[in-house]
């Protein structure tokens, strides 16, 4: 499906949804291409000007794209979380993060109040500065909602990220930076975003020490698995 044709199936999917939150595997398997050698099929370009970026621009909020009648941030707390409870079938109350994937700790989750975030692993401000801006929206809902690029994860730490790209912020907890890494990679060539030449710097210099990591492989079922255009 080509990025014209998501917002009618945005339209559509309540109609079609049943009832629940979709079933999105977890962890998303690493079993892509490697990530080091991958690094070099990424463009390299210096950062864009931010200008003109909103979160608006890749849709309003948390968007139920893959039809199952629940947002895509249901869907990731539900993936992610251990031990859930659930409101109306699909709103998760409460939850468990056994292990935080930046920090290492384990994380209770309590609806309305701060511990979990779902952070989007290439930041939207990133991909906006590395390409983003000259998609077109439906492209953009694709990639705020796409399981590939999503997390659960420390609310703290994820605020501290911030948009930082590889070269400027990494996991605290170094057992994660590889797959963290490889994440990016596999979000920037799924859709064509590019990488800063300290970026790609950075990325390589945490893949050295992990040189068999794989790209992990998955993500939104109403787009195609290769290269998004």
């Amino acid at each position: 499906m080509r990025s014209r044709l998501l917002l009618p199936v945005l339209l559509l999917a309540p109609a079609l949804a049943a009832s629940g939150c979709a079933e999105v595997d977890a962890p998303l398997p690493a079993n892509g291409p490697v990530a080091l050698t991958s690094v070099d099929g990424l463009a390299v370009k210096g950062r864009a000007p931010k200008t003109g970026y909103a979160r608006e621009r890749f849709g309003k909020g948390w968007l139920d794209t893959d039809g199952s009648g629940c947002g895509t941030r249901e869907d990731i707390l539900k993936r992610d979380l251990a031990r859930t409870t659930f409101k109306d079938g699909c709103k998760v109350l409460t939850g468990v993060l056994e292990k935080d994937p930046y920090t290492g700790a384990r994380i209770t989750h309590e609806r309305g109040r701060p511990g979990v975030d779902i952070d989007h692993v290439v930041a939207l401000s990133d991909a906006w500065q590395k390409g983003a801006d000259g998609w077109d929206k439906g492209k953009r809902i694709a990639f705020a909602n796409d399981p590939l690029n999503l997390l659960a994860v420390d609310a703290a730490a994820n605020r501290e990220k911030g948009d930082g790209d590889a070269a400027t912020w990494l996991p605290p907890d170094r057992g994660y930076r590889c797959r963290y890494v490889a994440a990016q990679i596999a979000v920037k060539r799924k859709y064509g975003l590019w990488v800063t030449a300290g970026e790609r710097d950075a990325m390589k210099r945490v893949l050295a020490g992990c040189p068999g990591e794989r790209l992990p492989t998955g993500g939104n079922p109403t787009r195609p698995p290769e290269r998004l255009r």
